[in-house]
């Protein structure tokens, strides 16, 4: 399957899902997920698959053993591209990130001790302050973390507990075409120097994943 973009159907797929969130929805609406949303994302993930990583979208079931909300169903698909990137599409359209969403508490303690020195968190602070998308993390200190004084000069950078570029292009015309894939690429080779900053000063978790929190 050639990627030819997402067109109208996996939008209106998406809302019809936010406003019923239900197995009768879901089972009443299957095919227009995997010839509209899923179809077309896998297309995409084998297309830039050579130059990004090898793509894998995320199952669409929500895990809702520890979550007030019970709603079985993802709003969105997203996929995983390579072990740095991601792409996503929900009602409100087309949204990627590059980088480290969350970090595991010892690459957190790398992340902070890089940020503190000088010469390699002045050249992260040049990297964020070039980049032409929004730079954020799922968590975020109110202050500077322990150890660290709260007039650091690069304390913003330290409050985060991972960091990544991202962004939202909602819902263009071009997202019914072949174009997303260009828009895409173009934002991941943006974000190619804070990803490469995060490979060779933080690197992957080393610890096992139930001490990571």
């Amino acid at each position: 399957m050639t990627f030819q973009g997402f067109g109208d159907e996996a939008l209106a797929f998406f809302e019809g899902l936010e406003a019923d969130n239900t197995k009768a929805y879901w089972q009443a609406n299957r095919a227009t997920y995997d010839d509209a949303v899923r179809g077309p994302m896998e297309a995409l993930l084998a297309e830039i698959g050579p130059d990004w990583g090898e793509g894998r979208a995320f199952r669409p079931y929500r895990d809702v053993r520890f979550s007030a909300d019970k709603s079985p169903y993802k709003t969105h698909i997203g996929a995983r591209v390579g072990d740095d990137r991601y792409v996503q599409l929900s009602a409100d359209g087309l949204a990627a990130g590059a980088g480290m969403w969350e970090m595991a508490r010892d690459q957190l303690a790398r992340y902070r001790a890089a940020v503190d020195d000088d010469a390699r968190g002045g050249t992260l602070a040049g990297i964020v302050d070039a980049m032409p998308y929004q730079v954020m993390a799922q968590g975020r200190l109110a202050t500077a973390p322990r150890g660290y004084p709260r007039d650091h000069p690069r304390v913003e950078l330290l409050r985060f507990k991972g960091l990544a570029a991202w962004h939202s292009w909602g819902a263009p015309d071009w997202l019914a075409t072949p174009a997303v894939r260009e828009h895409l690429e173009e934002f991941y080779a943006a974000a190619q120097p804070l990803v490469d900053w995060l490979h060779q000063h933080v690197g992957p978790s080393e610890l096992p994943r139930d001490r990571r929190r």
